[in-house]
């Protein structure tokens, strides 16, 4: 009598844990895809947010806008006012370079991806005679958030601090 309201016990617990371990199963895999994805745009939007020239500051600060949303959005809107006045002076251009990236963090919908950035800088300082040449290597982590078919940038913060 006690095995069969054991198994009977058993057998109700299955019935509740089976079904749960597929749903989690099926979520662990949708966010490992979704890691994969998020990753792979992040390293071709990293460049695009981190690197512009003097010459064409405006529209690369707008076509880095069109990778955002939300209030990462409006940073590059603030940053077209601020940014532009000194990178002009300066004759400033910046390149970025995605040496390696990892996913921090994942949802189906939101992923948190790591970057490892090469960046480099040439400026003319007023007052100095030549070009002045920075080589730096960073860490940036990207918030990418699926937005249809796409993953946008919806947070972007360095070693330095938030963008």
């Amino acid at each position: 009598m006690f095995a069969i309201a054991l198994l009977g016990v058993l057998v109700a617990v299955a019935a509740v844990l089976v079904p749960t371990m597929w749903f989690n199963l099926r979520d662990l895999r949708e966010a490992d895809a979704a890691g994969d994805s998020a990753m792979a745009a992040a390293r071709q939007v990293a460049p695009q947010l981190l690197s512009y020239d003097y010459r064409t500051i405006e529209q690369d600060l707008a076509r880095a806008g069109g990778y955002t949303t939300g209030e990462l959005t409006r940073h590059y809107k603030e940053l077209a006012t601020s940014l532009v006045t000194r990178a002009k002076a300066e004759k400033m251009v910046r390149t970025a370079s995605v040496a390696g990236a990892a996913v921090e963090r994942a949802e189906p919908d939101r992923v948190e991806v790591l970057l490892f950035v090469n960046m480099g800088t040439v400026r003319q300082v007023p007052g100095q005679a030549g070009p002045q040449q920075q080589v730096a290597q960073n860490r940036a982590r990207l918030v990418m958030v699926r937005q249809g078919e796409r993953w946008l940038a919806a947070d972007l913060s360095t070693l330095l601090g938030s963008a």
